[in-house]
């Protein structure tokens, strides 16, 4: 007898967005980031896309151990005008 085949078991998943700050170290050229508040979630690249895929991986790699406890809570950004 013919066994059916059972329906395609589709993985789902939920993206989860982090906020990184990046900056531009002008002694090396490197692309530097990091995520506020959320510990060992930094990363570096020659690019800014070789930085996004590196920050992926290091974020991916932290959140195998769990929901990360932030430590602050990123609100933005300002310009301060000096004179």
């Amino acid at each position: 007898m013919h066994k059916p085949k059972e329906p395609n078991k589709e993985t789902v998943v939920r993206m989860r967005y982090f906020t990184a700050v990046v900056e531009r170290r002008p002694d090396t050229g490197l692309y530097v980031g990091h995520v506020p508040g959320f510990p060992g979630a930094h990363s570096q690249g020659e690019t800014l896309d070789e930085l996004n895929r590196n920050l992926r991986e290091v974020i991916g790699m932290l959140l195998e151990d769990g929901e990360p406890d932030l430590e602050t809570e990123f609100i933005g950004v300002q310009q301060v005008a000096v004179a």
